[in-house]
């Protein structure tokens, strides 16, 4: 660390999702989709001319920035493209936050938020859920700060807030920043992206990580005013001019335009989440309410911690955070009916 800056030396990064480089698990730990991507997706980067791979990109994706604005009935000018969701959230509290304008969220949450606002020296103003986990809108509106990073459905307790509730807390807030991470919004059956045309305090994130099934290729894109996307751009510009490769920008596109096997997909993965719900419950688990695509599950018979490490033992991978508030539960991903199976074979021995 002889070299690290201070803030290097100071600054706790964030911890992925175990990637097992050896053995057979059934991986549900880290909410990847367990269904392939569209079969345009495959097409497009076969026919992607490899000679085009000489030159740059084009520094805005502007093609897949079209391709996002007509899903999501918007202009091109309300669409920021980036290296995964991740990326546009850093940018955000780089672009509208600081030491003197504090960003708020909750205090069970997407805990990239802390290492961002640390990142950036953003001050903070944490909110905490309320005792059934929902977030505690009333009390963030109070909150001194210029603005929320708010995820919905959040994370890692699946809990969505509706969107006409949402729309009345964007209203309330007019001269706040409301940054809403819809990474698996997908799942959850609404989202609150239309309102970025009624609501300039308004921006939207989004991934094709989740239900497009498309983790391992990086892309993520934001909406909102103009000016908010000029924001974006401006620090992606004083930091990495061409984000989103040329491939990746062209399957992220065919994957948009296959609507119909994108929503095939996310439909089984819904339906299966709620198979998966009633058959924990059967279990003896408490399960929280999720419009994600996994379930936040625990107050067993076994103590998380020795739950996770248990199915860890015999082949299946699952996420557990030793926290405060949140040290009793599991993520669990919603894998394929054969997957999930097997998790609850594992899981009837381990409780039994």
């Amino acid at each position: 660390m002889e070299f690290y800056s201070r803030r290097a030396r100071s600054i706790t990064p964030y911890t992925a999702g175990e990637q097992p480089k050896s053995g057979i698990y059934v991986k549900l730990n880290t909410n990847e989709n367990p269904y392939p991507p569209s079969p345009r997706v495959a097409e497009a980067i076969a026919s992607f001319p490899c000679e085009n791979l000489r030159r740059y990109p084009n520094p805005d994706a502007d093609d897949l920035r079209d391709a996002i604005a007509r899903v999501e009935g918007v202009s091109r000018e309300n669409v920021f493209v980036s290296n995964g969701s991740d990326e546009a959230l850093a940018l955000a509290f780089a672009a509208f936050f600081d030491d003197e304008r504090a960003a708020c969220f909750a205090d069970v949450t997407y805990s990239f938020y802390e290492v961002f606002a640390a990142m950036f020296g953003v001050k903070t103003h944490v909110v905490p859920l309320q005792e059934d986990f929902a977030l505690d809108l009333a009390a963030m509106r109070e909150a001194e700060c210029g603005g929320y990073f708010i995820a919905n459905p959040n994370a890692p307790t699946g809990i969505v807030v509706p969107a006409g509730e949402m729309e009345q807390f964007i209203a309330s807030v007019p001269q706040k920043l409301v940054v809403l991470d819809e990474a698996y919004t997908d799942f959850s059956g609404e989202t609150c992206a239309p309102l970025i045309q009624k609501y300039p305090n308004l921006l939207v994130i989004k991934t094709f990580s989740k239900s497009h099934s498309l983790a391992g290729i990086r892309c993520g894109y934001a909406v909102g005013a103009p000016a908010l996307i000029g924001g974006l751009m401006r620090m992606k510009n004083s930091f990495n001019s061409y984000p989103v490769d040329a491939v990746c920008a062209a399957a992220c596109a065919a994957s948009l335009a296959d609507t119909e096997y994108h929503d095939r997909t996310v439909r089984l993965v819904v339906e299966e989440r709620e198979r998966l719900r009633r058959a924990l419950e059967g279990l003896g688990m408490t399960v929280l309410p999720s419009g994600s695509n996994f379930l936040f599950a625990g107050r067993a018979a076994v103590p998380a911690g020795e739950i996770y490490a248990r199915l860890k033992e015999e082949g299946v991978l699952v996420r557990y955070w030793n926290r405060p508030r949140i040290s009793d539960f599991c993520r669990i991903t919603v894998g394929t009916p054969q997957d999930d199976d097997i998790l609850l074979e594992k899981l009837k021995k381990i409780l039994s």
